[in-house]
């Protein structure tokens, strides 16, 4: 297992640990991130959730078909391997690099962000983002300050969301009629 790591800084999800591979303590990941091979590179140090799994320090990893697969430092059977299971692998907001398209976002920057329509009414909360085939942001909503039952998944594309002022802490939703009775 890695060093400790300082737990004051936020952290994003990367890649959940699913089935042991093999007797010798490798283990496939569910990858969330769009850079596998720097974020599990050799000698990265991820943090866990839960917390006491790790942190884990990568030894190596491989493509076996369509499944990445990992070696931890210090765990070398299979048996290690499935302690490991459905542990999600988190590396600090700050390590991530800078996005070069303005239009482009990490999901952390959408989460939190207040929806509001054209008119300014609000809608409700980011409260996640899908990667579903295409990218959905999760509104839990509101009604006069009042969070509602249900939750709108709003496609995250320019026609629908045209204004993201993450300053601001909102974006704007353009819904086509009907959208919001659904």
């Amino acid at each position: 297992m890695g060093t400790e790591p300082d737990d004051t800084t936020d952290t994003v999800v990367v890649g959940r640990i699913g089935r042991p591979h093999g007797v010798r303590g490798e283990v496939t990941v569910e990858v969330r991130t769009d850079d596998p091979d720097l974020r599990f590179a050799p000698g990265a140090v991820l943090r866990t959730e839960p917390a006491d799994r790790g942190p884990l320090t990568i030894a190596g990893h491989r493509w076996h078909r369509e499944v990445l697969l990992l070696a931890i430092d210090g765990v070398e059977s299979r048996e290690a391997a499935e302690e490991l299971r459905n542990t999600e692998l988190h590396v600090p907001v700050a390590e991530l690099p800078a996005l070069e398209d303005p239009d482009v976002y990490y999901d952390h920057q959408l989460v939190g962000l207040t929806a509001r329509l054209p008119d300014g009414t609000e809608l409700g909360t980011v409260s996640a983002v899908r990667h579903e085939g295409a990218d959905l942001l999760v509104v839990r909503r509101r009604v006069d300050g009042e969070v509602v039952a249900g939750e709108l998944l709003v496609p995250f594309v320019t026609a629908m969301v045209p204004t993201v002022d993450l300053p601001g802490g909102f974006l704007v939703v353009d819904p086509p009629e009907g959208l919001l009775d659904l």
